[in-house]
């Protein structure tokens, strides 16, 4: 199973961390890993080539790792660039969760730095 979760403050999202392969099916034929991998490596690409916003990213293929966190101060181009991107991707990654729950955890933690 896939854990993604959003970090919230303040009703931004400021991180997004995932963990973990869905399971839904082996290695390279597993269509619920394939596409929420794409939405999630969007948004980190979004974040970082189209706003230009100097993220904190790490990832570990090996073991179906990736947390991006949004630096803490921003202009309020990046704030707002930044709060659209990551809003998509919490609506991309929501409707994935209601037709794979039995694949993938979503859990939304607030107010927490």
């Amino acid at each position: 199973m896939t854990t993604i979760r959003f970090f919230n403050i303040n009703n931004y999202i400021w991180a997004v961390e995932c963990e973990g392969h869905t399971g839904y099916d082996v290695e390279g034929y597993d269509i619920v890993c394939a596409a929420l991998s794409s939405i999630v490596q969007t948004a980190v690409l979004g974040l970082m080539q189209v706003a230009k916003i100097s993220v904190d990213y790490k990832v570990d293929e090996a073991k179906g790792y990736l947390k991006v966190s949004l630096p803490k101060s921003m202009n309020e181009r990046e704030t707002h660039d930044a709060d659209t991107i990551l809003k998509t991707l919490y609506l991309g990654a929501s409707d994935l969760y209601e037709g794979f729950s039995d694949y993938i955890n979503l859990e939304v933690k607030n107010d927490v730095y």
